[in-house]
């Protein structure tokens, strides 16, 4: 099946110059395009929410830090230093990140390779069909899950959760002691 337009080829060499020769891959190019844009497209919506997740990490983290002014300028009166104060930050942040993008991979992975169940069962309960099919070439909503997706999925949510506790994590080593007790 993935060798079709090389077979293609090969057999136009040898059917005589009157017939045609084409494989699927050409007569279907434009529903493959379609394909391949609606995945290009499902990619940068990934991304954006993924980033507005990372969003909401770093505003947790510049309130935990705002929270903890007082509990930071504890810290470095005892003699912590600033490096020590980021790196608490960075492993908070980091903690978040890792639970919460293998969750994500784990769930969606659940949902994928469990959408030919999911998807009756929802039209069951809300008595409505997502693919009629006197509209659709298809009938049911196929899943094929590619492990370079998931993973380039997973390591983007995760890479964005790492940038993300940047700002704050530096935000939190920046605390002067003296400054965080008087506003306590």
């Amino acid at each position: 099946m993935q060798r079709a337009p090389e077979v293609a080829a090969e057999l136009a060499q040898v059917v005589p110059q009157a017939l045609w020769v084409t494989d699927w891959s050409r007569s279907n190019r434009n529903w493959f395009a379609a394909v391949q844009t609606e995945k290009k497209m499902m990619f940068i919506i990934l991304t954006l929410i993924i980033a507005v997740a990372a969003f909401n990490l770093v505003s947790t983290l510049v309130m935990t830090v705002n929270e903890k002014q007082a509990d930071i300028a504890i810290l470095r009166t005892m003699g912590a230093s600033p490096g020590l104060i980021q790196r608490i930050f960075l492993v908070q942040g980091l903690a978040i990140g890792l639970l919460g993008s293998l969750a994500g991979v784990g769930l969606g992975l659940l949902i994928a390779l469990n959408i030919d169940v999911i998807v009756p069962a929802i039209e069951a309960i809300f008595r409505v069909r997502f693919l009629p099919r006197d509209v659709y070439f298809i009938s049911e909503l196929p899943s094929d899950v590619r492990f370079s997706d998931v993973l380039t999925v997973g390591l983007m949510a995760f890479g964005l959760s790492v940038l993300a506790t940047l700002y704050p994590s530096r935000r939190a080593a920046k605390v002067q002691p003296a400054e965080a007790l008087r506003y306590e």
